[in-house]
């Protein structure tokens, strides 16, 4: 299983470490192996969440994001979206743009790649932190079934029930942001004004042609057979994809900008962080396939604690510096107490657990019969 799903993950790391030794000698080597390491330090919920994104797409989608997905990860936003957004705040064009990054130069020099993207870090900080507190408060605005934080997430499902609160306290939130942290409250604004554009877009086109899909195969298979567990497909599958995109986006915001203050050179970063994204899909998918999200109910939860602490932070971050290694330790100590709150919980009811397991083993029988071949190797059964 761990040679199965990792197995291209060891494969690039060992080509990537070797490539790095070669061109860059063992300082370049030492640079990338950090950079890896603090990508997956920093991005372990983001794999959790993946998790919870991809069961709900089908077999073709699921594989787009975990092939065509990662390239975007890896060279779009680990190496062109930092380019964009210098050129963008800088008046460069995209080749400027890169000379300067082949330059170099210090974080706390005035011209330099690394310098000018420091410096639009509020607004890159305000998109990504409103995107991802927005996915925060919809999660726990909504009444569930299964709660972790019970004193806590049950008030916040009950005031939820209010209709598009997630945007008005998400609006105040940025108000506020802009106010007291920023230096040009205007560019935040407008920044974090399009996160929460961007979120209420995707997700909704999202929800729009899912639900669509889902009438339509009850249309198909009629109103009196046995229930159906029911993947996203077409256009839904496309935006849950755009969707998983953008919210990686989002999620690595912290990662690149972090990365200068251990290297300035941009293929590097771009090599370190890569070689880290590569993991947390290889993550996404050992969650999937072992039904750990099923198991541990909780570290859902956790996941989406730690992306509102995250959220927090990187609004915090538009006016105070914060030690990469504090938001790494926040969403590990999230997932983590999740994780053994989970075991807690299964121990005490061990029913619940069994449970889990057969249901997680019919669906894939369910599968092979419908479609004539084996169980799937991503696991599609219902979430309870």
């Amino acid at each position: 299983m761990i040679i199965k799903t990792f197995g291209w993950s060891f494969a690039v790391t060992a080509v990537a470490l070797v490539g790095s030794l070669v061109l860059g000698g063992p300082t370049a080597l030492a640079l990338v192996a950090i950079l890896c390491v603090l990508e997956i330090s920093l991005s372990f919920d983001n794999a959790v969440v993946n998790a919870t994104i991809l069961e709900k797409m089908n077999a073709f989608w699921q594989k787009m994001f975990l092939t065509v997905g990662i390239l975007i990860a890896v060279f779009g936003m680990r190496l062109l979206f930092p380019l964009l957004i210098v050129a963008a705040t800088a008046h460069l064009n995209p080749v400027e743009a890169v000379s300067l990054a082949r330059e170099g130069g210090a974080v706390t020099e005035p011209g330099t790649y690394a310098y000018l993207l420091h410096e639009a870090h509020p607004s890159i900080a305000a998109f990504g932190g409103m995107f991802l507190f927005m996915l925060f408060l919809d999660f726990f605005f909504e009444d569930r079934d299964i709660r972790w934080l019970h004193w806590l997430e049950s008030p916040l499902a009950r005031v939820g029930k209010l209709d598009q609160l997630s945007v008005v306290v998400a609006l105040v939130v940025l108000v506020l942001g802009a106010e007291f942290l920023a230096k040009d409250a205007g560019a935040v604004m407008i920044a974090g004004g399009l996160g929460i554009v961007t979120y209420l877009l995707v997700n909704g086109l999202g929800e729009l042609f899912q639900n669509a899909g889902e009438e339509a195969e009850v249309g198909v298979e009629g109103r009196g057979g046995p229930p159906q567990v029911l993947k996203a497909s077409g256009k839904a599958a496309f935006f849950l994809f755009m969707y998983l995109e953008v919210l990686d986006a989002s999620f690595s915001f912290d990662g690149v900008i972090g990365a200068f203050a251990i290297t300035q050179d941009i293929f590097i970063i771009a090599v370190g962080l890569g070689v880290g994204a590569m993991y947390i899909r290889s993550m996404t998918v050992y969650l999937i396939r072992k039904g750990t999200l099923k198991s541990y109910v909780f570290l859902e939860h956790g996941a989406f604690w730690a992306i509102g602490a995250l959220a927090v932070i990187l609004l915090v971050s538009i006016k105070h510096e914060v030690p990469e290694v504090v938001t790494g330790l926040i969403g590990v100590g999230f997932i983590g107490a999740a994780f053994i709150s989970s075991i807690v919980r299964n121990r005490r009811h061990p029913e619940l657990a069994e449970e889990v397991h057969a249901g997680h083993h019919d669906a894939d029988t369910e599968h092979a019969q419908d479609t004539g071949s084996s169980p799937p190797s991503i696991a599609t059964s219902p979430r309870i």
